[in-house]
């Protein structure tokens, strides 16, 4: 091979698979952003229910375009409690089976018209000022650049059909044989490990097959080993997470490393199988405009693709319980108290801006209970204020962990607005993100109260049996405030709690003012060391701040801030 058309061919493939990969991100971004909402009732929707879990995971996956998202996403949401083993299956399945679409739509013979639609449809992704119409663009910019992609690819591919050098080498590659099979599987298993994308892979596949290059045998084995190749995504995405996400994460391989070895076994049966029900022969070759191309094979490839993943689904649905069992047993609960991440957010998943959302407000209602369960910690240190150092412990390492938690909910918020998101996914990102700093700085201040118990303990100063009375009072009027608040937003339930918080807000500040006006009453009843007067103020005065922090999540909750 001479150096020019060497060049030729590597410059045609890389800026075909470049512009291909590009068309991917936003044909998934555009359609998360015009279908977002469902995606997110979708999620919401998942139940014990295998059927209806397949269900949610091949929707979801053709809205968003990426098997790989959709299983990420998935073990994210195992990781945090939001999902069990049994539904991620579910999930997994119906992801494997919704990424098919990607190869249908590719089998669409419109490639030649793929740079016209990119154009077209850029004008109205760069110009229009409403969110539905310019992501709508989006969607079919993303769509045009697919097909421009593929055309690129093939045309570069085209040159290597007539060179001896490649046809020898690519002769050890033929599936002709098992070990042909085996081969060609882990070739694309390995190139699909190396670009973390199936799609990418599936492309490449199918614009070798239809320059040409391959023969449908072998492309159909490169298949087989891409759907086991885009399970190192899901691992990776394990990697100090909790046993139970490691168990989704597997439950991914061991699903596609057994139904692609039962299709390898049945190879010489399901292709002919296959072929004749496109009837034809995929690697027949027909002169169209002078040009020599494969009309066939692409659908015989996507085919292959569909017929492989729905396939594996309905075998493996009805042992989705004993393939759960099976994994549990192989990795077990760690005998030590596990350390889990402090946060389950996984800056892969940003890359669904619909989802990710999700994943980003169940760490917040995370925090929100972890604030409850200080509360009560809280409680009880002031039943006995002299004893309990281990609530107090227990209580100082939580405030850390909510610190660590809200650095880390604004790191993966920011991440996620520095990306292309709508207005309605960039104002809800900005919610959060004021709320992860009201539960961190409600955490703080129950720190300070602790704080404060624990310097008159220091200083052998004990609170009036009156005055920590009214304080006991004024927490758990506070922690029920704080409790209903945190009701709303686990039920999404804006319109109704803002005026309650307003009335009940009102209630604690007019609580603070009669136990500081009792104190300051009894401070001239009796002499108080100052330094005790001067603790006691400042915890009733942090229980004010905490009312005026829970207020300002109820606002945001209710859409004002």
């Amino acid at each position: 091979m001479n150096v020019a058309l060497f060049f030729n061919i590597l410059f045609s493939v890389v800026g075909g698979l470049g512009i291909f990969l590009l068309g991917m991100k936003y044909m998934s971004e555009g359609m998360q952003a015009v279908a977002g909402h469902r995606l997110r009732r979708l999620i919401g929707a998942v139940t014990d229910n295998r059927i209806l879990g397949v269900g949610v995971g091949l929707l979801v996956t053709c809205m968003i375009q990426s098997s790989t998202i959709t299983t990420v996403m998935t073990v994210g949401l195992v990781n945090s409690g939001f999902m069990n083993l049994m539904q991620a299956l579910g999930v997994i399945f119906g992801a494997n089976i919704g990424t098919t679409i990607t190869g249908w739509i590719l089998v669409l013979d419109i490639g030649r018209y793929g740079l016209p639609i990119l154009g077209v449809a850029a004008f109205f992704f760069l110009f229009s000022q409403k969110d539905r119409l310019r992501y709508s663009g989006m969607t079919v910019m993303g769509i045009g650049m697919l097909f421009f992609g593929l055309e690129l690819m093939k045309n570069g591919f085209s040159p290597l059909r007539d060179l001896e050098e490649f046809r020898i080498w690519f002769h050890a590659f033929e599936a002709t044989t098992y070990w042909g099979i085996i081969k060609c599987a882990l070739v694309g298993c390995i190139l699909t490990m190396i670009l973390q994308s199936s799609s990418a892979t599936l492309g490449i596949t199918m614009g070798l097959a239809a320059a040409g290059v391959i023969e449908f045998h072998t492309a159909a084995a490169l298949v087989l080993g891409e759907n086991v190749g885009t399970t190192i995504t899901a691992y990776l995405s394990t990697l100090g997470a909790s046993t139970v996400a490691k168990r989704a994460a597997w439950g991914h391989i061991l699903f596609n490393f057994l139904g692609t070895t039962w299709f390898i076994l049945l190879f010489p049966v399901v292709i002919p199988l296959l072929i004749s029900i496109v009837r034809h022969d995929p690697d027949t070759m027909v002169l169209r405009d002078g040009v020599e191309t494969f009309p066939y094979v692409l659908r015989s490839i996507a085919l292959v693709h569909t017929s492989f993943n729905v396939a594996n689904a309905i075998l493996f649905l009805p042992f989705a319980g004993p393939m759960a069992r099976l994994i549990e047993r192989l990795l077990p609960e760690k005998t030590a108290k596990e350390v889990r991440k402090l946060t389950y957010l996984d800056a892969r998943t940003v890359h669904a801006p619909h989802l990710a959302i999700v994943h980003s407000r169940r760490q917040i209602v995370v925090m929100a209970e972890a604030v409850e369960k200080m509360f009560g910690w809280l409680d009880t240190i002031l039943e006995h204020p002299d004893t309990h150092s281990e609530l107090e412990d227990k209580l100082f390492r939580r405030e850390e962990i909510l610190d660590e938690m809200q650095k880390e909910v604004v790191l993966y918020l920011g991440h996620l607005l520095a990306g292309e998101v709508s207005h309605s996914i960039s104002d809800e990102a900005r919610h959060q993100i004021r709320m992860a700093h009201e539960y961190e700085s409600l955490s703080d201040y129950q720190t300070s109260v602790l704080k404060g118990l624990l310097k008159l303990r220091d200083n052998n100063l004990e609170i009036s049996e009156d005055g920590l009375k009214d304080l006991r009072h004024l927490h758990r009027e506070t922690a029920g405030y704080v409790r209903t608040i945190n009701d709303a937003l686990r039920e999404a339930n804006g319109v109704v709690i803002l005026p309650r918080a307003k009335a009940d807000g009102e209630s604690i500040t007019h609580l603070t003012k009669e136990i500081r006006a009792r104190h300051l009453q009894r401070l001239t009843d009796k002499a108080i060391p100052p330094l005790k007067s001067l603790i006691y103020l400042d915890m009733i005065n942090h229980y004010r701040r905490m009312k005026d922090h829970a207020f300002n999540i109820a606002e945001v909750i209710a859409g004002e801030k």
